[in-house]
């Protein structure tokens, strides 16, 4: 890793199985948090059995492992859009039954897994929309790892801003920074804020809603002054 942790370079070439988003975590977690993972941070044995049995069925391996891994940091799940715990874990009635793992903080969506789906080891993930349910992500693995970077990134106080990106500086943007190794997904609030992308550099990730000139940016700075940097590199009508 250079010596800027660099979300970009962390995830080069994407998170193809489940371990490798595991090992993403624990570097974002130590690396990026400056917190490593702890045996305390995930959930125990008996809370998930205990939810497994309120809900008649086995969870899918990498639901399961990610609660036990890292299913109590709040500041990695808990922040913007929360991770409910094992006990809140509850069965949707749509689509023949939704898995649903985490839910909008004004209850608006929620994020799930189709019961059709649930006996996969890393099964897709939809998420509720004003259109009903849709998509999201391929595998759950890596809607563990967006999870991730989307509730740590609302977390980071002065760490973080938000602007109104002119397409006039979509060229800076291109040029300073790397796609992170994340597949295109919605945004659950509209089309016009889809799709969601992200960006980094070391020391540096941006989160980008949408294709649309004056789409919103998510910064999150490793330090502040890499904030700063963030706020130079693309100087937008930053609201922070």
């Amino acid at each position: 890793m250079p010596d800027r942790p660099d979300v970009s370079m962390a995830l080069r070439g994407g998170v193809r199985t489940r371990f490798q988003a595991w090992e993403f975590v624990r570097w974002y977690a130590d690396t990026w948090m400056g917190c490593p993972l702890r045996p305390e941070d995930g959930c125990t044995t008996e809370e998930l059995a205990d939810a497994e049995g309120d809900l008649g069925f086995e969870l899918p391996a990498v639901l399961r492992q990610g609660y036990a891994l890292f299913g109590r940091r709040d500041d990695l799940t808990r922040r913007q859009d929360p991770l409910v715990l094992p006990a809140g874990l509850c069965v949707d009635d749509a689509l023949d039954g939704v898995l649903v793992f985490r839910r909008e903080n004004q209850d608006c969506a929620s994020w799930g897994i189709p019961l059709a789906r649930i006996e996969q080891d890393d099964p897709p993930v939809v998420v509720e929309s004003h259109q009903g349910w849709i998509p999201f992500l391929d595998r759950m693995s890596l809607a563990w790892v967006e999870l991730v970077l989307s509730e740590s990134l609302f977390g980071t106080g002065s760490r973080y801003d938000a602007c109104e990106l002119p397409d006039a500086l979509m060229p800076n943007l291109h040029a300073r920074y790397t796609r992170v190794g994340l597949p295109d997904h919605p945004m659950w609030a509209s089309e016009e804020d889809s799709p969601v992308r992200w960006y980094a550099a070391p020391g540096r990730l941006v989160r980008r809603d949408g294709l649309q000139d004056q789409s919103w940016i998510h910064a999150h700075g490793h330090t502040i002054s890499d904030l700063e940097t963030i706020r130079e590199e693309l100087p937008g009508p930053w609201v922070g």
